[in-house]
């Protein structure tokens, strides 16, 4: 029987099987959770749906969660399947492309930042505002994903490393706010690894590569790997850990300086 037996858990932001959403998903259901999932538009609809699927989940529903209506219907319909919540996966990131090309200043106008802290940060808030009342009388835990911008400045990643810090602030508030119901919340900052989303940031190739050379294990970590510790995160032997950003990155973001070899 898995850590995670008998827990329901939401996840949100599921795209692909190049995702770390997917890798959290899998290590969830193997652990034995019961999952639900939600998709963003109908573009991407049957995706999410073969994926669910193929970890025998039922319960996947449209979301954006840009829009606090289809946030309220999604959990509707989730408390109709479901008779409580434990977990909620919060894995939603965006900027537009061009904020994300040429310099900081340049790249940043209003309406990019405004968008990227309203996806990437406020919506989990409303995710959490919206499950908290599904998670009373439960060990209830949300968690989020992060990445090293959040803390320091990374090339072309720009306004998203504001949008992270800004994340990163959230789980703190949301574990304060939340932790006398029960509730925790944590996040985990992911190493980069070559997933569809990262696709769309310059020079990621190189990232990966110097990363791989300075990171204390020298390489790069696995969607299975952040998947493992997301569900150890969520489960009752982490039932002490609240308010943190766990790094899960080969030690990259403890190293001051390094050589090439």
């Amino acid at each position: 029987m898995g850590f995670l037996a008998g827990k329901k858990a939401l996840i949100v932001g599921l795209a692909t099987d190049r995702s770390i959403a997917w890798g959290i998903a899998q290590a969830m259901k193997r652990e034995g959770a019961e999952l639900a999932f939600t998709y963003q538009n109908d573009r991407i609809k049957d995706r999410v749906v073969d994926l669910a699927t193929q970890l025998g989940s039922k319960i996947i529903m449209p979301m954006d969660v840009s829009l606090d209506e289809e946030i309220d219907t999604a959990f509707q319909g989730l408390g109709s399947a479901w008779d409580g919540l434990d977990i909620i996966v919060h894995a939603v990131a965006f900027a537009p492309r061009e904020a994300l090309t040429g310099g900081f200043v340049d790249a940043t106008t209003r309406e990019n930042f405004r968008m990227a802290h309203d996806v990437s940060s406020y919506s989990l808030t409303a995710l959490a505002r919206a499950g908290a009342p599904m998670m009373a009388g439960r060990a209830g835990a949300l968690l989020t994903l992060s990445y090293l911008g959040a803390v320091r400045s990374v090339p072309a990643y720009n306004v998203m490393g504001l949008a992270k810090a800004s994340l990163e602030a959230n789980v703190r508030f949301l574990a304060a706010d939340l932790g006398p119901r029960g509730i925790r919340s944590n996040a985990i900052s992911a190493g980069p690894i070559k997933t569809l989303a990262a696709a769309g940031i310059p020079g990621f190739r190189k990232m990966l590569h110097h990363v791989a050379n300075a990171a204390p294990l020298r390489r790069n970590v696995t969607t299975d790997e952040v998947g493992n510790v997301a569900a150890f995160l969520c489960s009752d032997l982490a039932s002490g850990i609240t308010g943190e950003v766990v790094y899960v990155d080969a030690g990259y973001s403890q190293v001051g300086m390094s050589f090439e070899e």
